[in-house]
């Protein structure tokens, strides 16, 4: 397994745990967007989420935790706290924005390379470095690559920024992989855009998931059939 967690703490620091953060930590303009992004989403994908009631900009901390606050409300909340969910939000902003987490995160991956790597199963952040590292090493063995709740296919947001930069509105294949399952639970909001086919071409394989009242819990998404499925496939060549 690749571990990258460490890239996002700051030099020096002997804290254990998440940072108490909250509404007032998501100050930039990125983190704004993508939050409201996924409060419009959230309100459409689960009758629990009451949605902003206009178009407003998350501009105030008091707007921030109302779609916060409504966002609590999901099944993708279950069991996670505002600070570790601001702090997810605060890592994929830190990994699409700095050049010299990108370049590690994706470094931490490629040292668990090896001839015998056919296969490549990551997890929501972990599913974008996944797949840049995959770009940018088509020499790699690796064949098969398993999406699991993937914010990939989010427009403006992330999948423009992606590198390589997609082509004519279609992401570019993920060099050497013969076979790409993406699996998304119905109610996850991270993984915003389910199937993945729309961005990245026909060649990928959506399957749609229910994790009951974990939505984007790494576990239910490992242990449903589906999943099991695409590895055996997988390693079944």
């Amino acid at each position: 397994m690749a571990f990258y967690g460490d890239l996002f703490r700051k030099k020096g620091s002997k804290s254990v745990g998440i940072p108490p953060y909250d509404e007032k930590d998501v100050a930039n303009e990125w983190e704004k967007q993508l939050l409201e992004a996924w409060w419009i989403g959230g309100a459409r994908m689960d009758e629990n989420v009451r949605g902003p009631e206009d178009q407003t900009k998350l501009r105030t901390p008091r707007i921030i935790q109302r779609a916060l606050n409504a966002l609590a409300q999901s099944r993708f909340f279950a069991n996670i706290a505002v600070n570790a969910f601001v702090a997810d939000l605060k890592q994929v902003h830190a990994y699409l924005h700095d050049d010299d987490i990108r370049r590690e995160a994706q470094s931490r991956i490629s040292k668990e390379i090896t001839d015998e790597t056919h296969m490549l199963v990551a997890h929501s952040l972990g599913t974008v470095v996944a797949y840049e590292a995959l770009c940018a090493n088509p020499e790699w063995p690796v064949r098969t690559f398993v999406s699991l709740g993937s914010p990939l296919g989010i427009s403006n947001l992330i999948f423009e920024l992606l590198r390589p930069t997609p082509k004519n509105r279609v992401g570019v294949w993920p060099g050497p992989i013969s076979h790409w399952s993406n699996i998304a639970d119905g109610g996850d909001i991270v993984a915003l855009v389910k199937e993945l086919r729309t961005k990245f071409g026909e060649r990928v394989q959506d399957y749609l998931v229910h994790n009951d009242a974990h939505a984007h819990d790494v576990r239910p998404y490992l242990t449903a059939k589906e999943t099991g499925h695409a590895i055996a496939r997988g390693l079944s060549g």
